[in-house]
């Protein structure tokens, strides 16, 4: 299916949030295989752990959504965030497009992965990585969807000498001229986070 979309142009629920596509359930399992300018990592989807969140998930990757796009938070030792598009009228199109949480089944430890949020329901399309373990995250209600299960070397590598000050997280509120200007604004102020070139939904 990706490999149509990318002969005969986009997918057209990429940029329509009410598309049937959405509402279509993931696979149980299933791995995401990303290319970044530091190199290739998979990431394994447990559908049981999170099923809103692994059914967003896939249908994103599976629409391209995240191709060519920045790893535009990364705090040492903690963990790498991305998920805002390089491509400001897609971005602006998903930036409050929330969907309901996830009971937190399994804990935030290091190469574990969650959707970033504000709160309750509030969920989008940004995905953080833990580089780290960190618990304190399964109180406050995010819900890890799966693992890392081929790269984390890789994740390790990612820039993450801008800290907060490239995007900084969703509850800070500084995240507008990434939505606005996306990778022209990045790319220009920060050049040397990391780049997601593509992710791509492969078998497990």
């Amino acid at each position: 299916m990706l490999g149509l979309f990318a002969a005969y142009g986009e997918n057209p629920a990429l940029r329509d949030p009410k598309n049937a596509l959405w509402s279509k359930r993931a696979p149980d399992v299933y791995r995401v295989r990303i290319d970044s300018s530091e190199g290739r990592f998979v990431l394994e989807v447990n559908r049981a752990l999170a099923p809103r969140g692994a059914d967003r998930f896939y249908h994103l990757v599976e629409t391209g959504f995240y191709d060519d796009s920045r790893f535009f938070r990364v705090i040492a030792g903690r963990f790498a965030q991305f998920g805002i598009p390089g491509d400001p009228a897609i971005a602006g199109i998903w930036r409050n497009q929330s969907f309901p949480g996830d009971p937190v089944r399994v804990s935030n430890i290091r190469g574990t992965f969650a959707y970033a949020m504000t709160g309750p329901d509030a969920r989008t399309t940004q995905i953080y990585i833990n580089t780290s373990d960190q618990r304190q995250q399964d109180a406050q209600g995010f819900a890890p969807l799966g693992k890392v299960v081929e790269g984390m070397d890789v994740v390790d590598k990612l820039y993450s000498g801008y800290g907060e000050r490239s995007g900084s997280g969703m509850r800070a509120g500084r995240q507008g001229k990434l939505f606005e200007e996306g990778n022209a604004y990045l790319d220009h102020e920060f050049p040397l986070l990391g780049k997601l070139i593509r992710a791509r939904i492969i078998r497990p």
